[in-house]
């Protein structure tokens, strides 16, 4: 979803990890700090074209987003105003925290060490089924090797 976001404008990764971007311009009423320009926030009506696409990203990703969550999701989320907010929150959700992670790696290991094809099962589902335990693994710190996986997955086939 990242991904998708920040293809949409390359500014966009600033207001999923940061806040909304806020328009600023240089104060000229007030000295040098430090060789750096005083930055205040500038007026709506000195706005260029570009200020208002930048201002406006946050807008284009709450609404990416809320048309891409289900209704259970979006109902979690709703309250925060700025993508950065939801973004944590779906982070929090999908993922966890390191407890969650922690209490999720053993049962993700026993469904890895339990690999078995059901008799009704075709191979591009089993393949789709293993896949999605390893990936799942993954994300949770536990890879496995190649040659591990393999061994599983052919002791794991049924013989018919």
């Amino acid at each position: 979803m990242q991904a998708h976001l920040v293809t949409q404008d390359d500014d966009m990764c600033y207001v999923i990890t940061d806040e909304p971007i806020k328009i600023m311009k240089a104060n000229t009423s007030v000295a040098l700090t430090d060789g750096a320009p005083h930055r205040i926030e500038k007026p709506h009506d000195e706005w260029t074209t570009e200020d208002k696409r930048k201002a406006n990203l946050d807008n284009v990703a709450n609404d990416i987003l809320y048309k891409t969550l289900d209704k259970n999701t979006f109902n979690k989320i709703k309250m925060y105003k700025s993508v950065k907010k939801i973004w944590e929150k779906l982070i929090r959700l999908c993922e966890g925290n390191v407890q969650t992670k922690k209490n999720k790696l053993p049962v993700a290991m026993q469904k890895f060490d339990n690999i078995k094809m059901k008799a009704v099962e075709s191979m591009n589902e089993f393949d789709e089924w293993v896949s999605s335990i390893i990936n799942e693994l993954n994300a949770l710190g536990k890879v496995y090797l190649n040659n591990e996986v393999a061994l599983k997955v052919m002791r794991g086939i049924s013989k018919e």
